[in-house]
């Protein structure tokens, strides 16, 4: 039994401060959290994979990480009257209290500061691209201005408590993120199949394909991670033994996963017809006619990661709020909320600014950290805790998943490794 002290601060740590949430929470808290930078790369990591490849990674990715996100919502409450609402409680359970903590946290966070890291450099180029845009004939502004502009707003953002707090700016990030996909498509469409475009593979050497192959990979891993947030999302919604939080969650998965379909292979495939190989590694970049609509595209992008954000940092804020207030014992409250949240945007700001690598950063974090926490590990507790018969479908099944995960870990970050060193060549500081 928790002592009054431990609820008081159960209570005021972020995950497990409210649990009142709705299905459709459940449904724009995971389109937020998976629509994101990742759709605006699919183009790019199409012409890397080819059509049959990309087309094939694109359907397994999709039915893969929705089976293993299944298997998260269902172990949130395997243990009668216990919730796992945090991975690494569920990592614990599974592997035992050190073995699972030290399995899951390192990755959740690399995760986790890696998407916001990405995120930074996102809005930062949405923002310049709107601003090039919508004024053509002004001083151009470097790229650095731009994600401190767009990280200053976090610093306010940061300290809303919980995931409940932010379910505003969630909403309004799910709702941009199916405004700017259907942009990216829709004027991809419009424009038509180019006329110089080509669909060979974009190296021209043997080892090029291979690596921008391994690095499309990780692109795609990137696109299809929201399972790092699933349980602390869950962690928000009221349960009862008659009514438990696993049935709106998943009502809310299957919305938010029915818009990620929509999101994804059209923009996908459109985008890659469109452009071929010509395609870079952010679809509204490559387009710039209408120039209004690319402009209003690129706004809600900005708006979308604000949102996305935050959903990623809050896990992270839970963590450092639990370790400073339990274990260095600090006292709980507002002061302790601005410093730890503050230094994090800052830390993030300025990783952004030193390595703004947009595709190179999908494709290393993708595979290294992605990969991990959304295709094998979700499976590894189920087998490790259900313990399905041998050869069984969910044996079988599970350990596909597994050995997918584990191939993508290993090689898509070589990929994503290769390209951040060859744009870091070409990237100026002052741009």
């Amino acid at each position: 039994m928790q002592t009054e002290k431990e609820k008081s601060i159960d209570d005021w740590l972020p995950i497990t401060s409210s649990r009142n949430a709705k299905w459709w929470y459940s449904a724009f808290h995971n389109v937020t959290a998976m629509v994101g930078a990742g759709v605006l790369s699919l183009p790019f990591a199409m012409s890397e994979l080819g059509w049959g490849p990309g087309v094939a990674v694109l359907v397994v990715s999709w039915i893969v990480t929705l089976y293993t996100l299944w298997q998260m919502v269902e172990m949130h409450e395997m243990v009668p009257g216990k919730r796992f609402d945090r991975y690494h409680e569920l990592g614990q359970h599974a592997f035992g209290d050190k073995l699972g903590l030290w399995i899951v946290v390192p990755q959740q966070l690399v995760v986790e500061v890696g998407v916001d890291i990405v995120y930074m450099v996102t809005g930062g180029k949405s923002l310049k691209k709107f601003h090039e845009l919508v004024c053509p004939g002004c001083t151009p502004i470097r790229q650095t201005y731009f994600i401190i502009i767009f990280g200053s707003g976090h610093l306010v953002l940061s300290q809303l408590p919980n995931f409940n707090s932010i379910s505003s700016v969630s909403l309004a990030a799910a709702v941009m993120s199916l405004s700017y996909s259907t942009i990216a498509w829709g004027a991809s469409a419009d424009r038509g199949k180019q006329a110089d475009v080509e669909y060979g593979y974009r190296a021209s050497s043997t080892a090029g394909t291979v690596f921008n192959f391994l690095s499309a990979l990780g692109n795609v891993a990137f696109a299809y991670a929201g399972h790092n947030v699933v349980l602390e999302i869950q962690a928000t919604m009221p349960s009862t033994p008659e009514k438990p939080s696993k049935k709106p969650m998943w009502k809310g998965v299957i919305v938010a996963y029915v818009v990620v379909a929509l999101c994804y292979f059209p923009v996908a495939l459109v985008g890659y017809w469109a452009f071929g190989n010509g395609v870079k590694d952010n679809i509204l970049i490559t387009l710039d006619k209408p120039r209004w609509l690319i402009a209003m595209a690129n706004m809600f992008v900005v708006v979308h990661v604000i949102g996305s954000y935050q959903i990623y940092a809050m896990p992270v804020f839970d963590m450092m709020e639990t370790v400073l207030v339990k274990k260095l014992h600090f006292p709980p409250g507002l002061t302790l909320r601005l410093i730890a949240r503050t230094v994090y945007v800052a830390f993030t700001m300025f990783v952004a600014i030193t390595f703004p690598f947009f595709g190179g950063l999908l494709g290393f974090f993708g595979g290294f950290a992605f990969a991990p926490t959304t295709y094998f590990l979700p499976c590894t507790f189920w087998l490790a805790i259900y313990k399905p018969r041998r050869f069984s479908f969910s044996w079988i099944a599970n350990w596909i998943c597994i050995i997918l995960g584990i191939m993508l870990m290993v090689l898509s970050p070589i990929g994503g490794l290769r390209q951040i060193i060859l744009e870091a060549q070409d990237y100026s500081f002052y741009s």
